[in-house]
């Protein structure tokens, strides 16, 4: 493919690319968010970080091989949602906590190099937010906060109708912020009493596995012995009555409650939408103790604004927010001349 398609935003169509730790997704994205051509493949971190740039230029031509040839000659460029921290200025994934060798990436070059479209970087959950802000649970908000709880726990901020995102672009990793001082459990990023190594799935999992070297839980010890550990089993396991697992996700979704007051005495949004697939699977046991905390606690004008609401996009909100983040930031010098 060569750079020159038809890039009207009426008739663009984006192919795009949604990597993360353990699966890579492409597809083509219609003006009107319709998914063309879907695939995936395994993330090969154990290979390396030229394994990942092949898998995921693979990938890409396969989604547009597939387009019919009317459509492939509207496709005007990449947008890439990825794990973050990253430089959007400068296409670089930076410091990934769980895939040590995609640090300091220059992915959105890559895909350049190798695809032969201009591409655009921008972190998974700012993707997700301009997704559900176009075609979600986000449309008509100009101030909105989305969150997405899964194996990690990431955030982005929309203010005025437009992503936050810091003189660095790290605006937003709402799942760092600190519940516990001086210790609590471990974080992916290397820190502690963060929320992500509270509430989330890798989090879960580690808290998880320290409950089976105490001896603490026949649940959490034989699923142990038949695989490693995941947030998954701990939500099993409180399901099935295991009073260790329930007092671990009793505590994930008080701290997400917590967090959520602080948010939106802090950023005053009209919605905070939450995803992931812990949220998803937790459904409305995740966020009744969030909408209870934020009218008990948090500020009343505030308060009385935000509604917590699930994500309307599942899977493909990686994917859908390709097209807004592609028609916002193409043929707009500011997107690439920073790149080195």
């Amino acid at each position: 493919m060569a750079e020159g398609a038809e890039t009207t935003s009426d008739r663009m169509v984006v192919l795009a690319l949604d990597i993360g730790g353990t699966q890579i997704r492409a597809a083509a994205i219609e003006p009107d968010g319709m998914r063309l051509g879907r695939c995936s493949a395994p993330t090969p971190v154990a290979d390396g970080a030229e394994a990942i740039y092949r898998a995921c230029a693979a990938l890409l031509r396969e989604a547009a091989d597939g387009l019919p040839a009317a459509v492939r000659a509207r496709v005007a460029a990449i947008g890439i949602s990825s794990m973050g921290p990253v430089d959007p200025w400068r296409g670089l994934v930076v410091d990934p906590p769980n895939v040590e060798v995609f640090r300091d990436a220059p992915l959105a070059d890559e895909m350049e190099a190798r695809v032969g479209l201009p591409a655009y970087l921008e972190r998974d959950t700012n993707v997700a937010a301009l997704a559900e802000h176009w075609l979600g649970a986000a449309r008509g908000c100009g101030d909105f906060l989305y969150l997405t709880v899964s194996t990690g726990l990431g955030g982005a901020i929309f203010h005025d109708g437009c992503l936050m995102l810091g003189p660095d672009g790290t605006a937003g990793e709402l799942g760092h912020v600190c519940l516990v001082a001086n210790g609590g459990p471990r974080c992916g990023c290397g820190g502690r009493g963060h929320l992500e190594g509270i509430a989330a799935g890798a989090g879960l999992a580690m808290q998880a596995q320290d409950e089976v070297a105490r001896g603490a839980s026949d649940f959490l010890r034989a699923r142990a012995d038949l695989a490693p550990l995941t947030g998954k089993d701990v939500a099993e396991g409180e399901a099935a009555g295991d009073e260790v697992c329930a007092r671990l996700m009793q505590r994930a979704r008080q701290a997400f409650a917590i967090a959520c007051v602080g948010w939106v005495n802090a950023f005053n949004p009209e919605r905070i939408v939450v995803g992931g697939t812990l949220a998803e699977r937790q459904g409305e046991r995740w966020l009744a103790p969030a909408r209870a905390a934020v009218e008990s606690s948090a500020l009343r004008a505030p308060a009385a604004r935000v509604k917590i609401v699930p994500s309307e996009l599942g899977k493909d909100v990686g994917l859908v927010g390709a097209w807004p983040l592609v028609a916002q930031r193409h043929g707009d010098p500011a997107w690439r001349e920073r790149r080195v």
